[in-house]
């Protein structure tokens, strides 16, 4: 019983793991893609600051407060954003590796789990039973 609840655990931390690299991928993906049409001008600017679904959410003064915060700092941004969807390529290859090791730690703390569970069963199989006199 006890291998298998290490076992559910395990696999239950790598869907948990696999969940959360997918979901940090798909934020970069989305904020590189915002960081494309940023860097598209002035017009663009608005177009990326946040999901169409989130926009019932968001007040609108805080709205045009970071459009010109934006438009402020814009010459330094749009240097940076000029950069960035160059680096998209690179972001699915981190990304793979970075859930790999973390599937590779969480397999090897699943068999040192099993490993455990079963020295210290025969470590108490082992035991005398209580009342049992040993033979000399």
């Amino acid at each position: 019983m006890l291998y298998a609840l290490s076992w559910f655990l395990s696999l239950g931390l790598l869907a948990f793991w696999s969940l959360a690299c997918w979901g940090l991928y798909a934020l970069t993906v989305w904020a590189m893609a915002g960081a494309g049409a940023l860097a598209g001008g002035g017009a663009a600017m608005g177009a990326a600051l946040w999901p169409a679904w989130a926009t019932a959410w968001i007040p609108p003064q805080l709205t045009a407060d970071l459009q010109a915060m934006l438009a402020a700092i814009g010459p330094m941004v749009q240097a940076a954003l000029e950069t960035v969807p160059m680096l998209a390529g690179a972001v699915s290859v981190l990304a793979w590796a970075i859930w790999g090791l973390g599937a590779l730690l969480l397999l090897a703390l699943a068999i040192g789990a099993h490993v455990l569970i079963a020295v210290l069963k025969s470590r108490k199989s082992r035991q005398p039973l209580p009342g049992a006199t040993a033979a000399h």
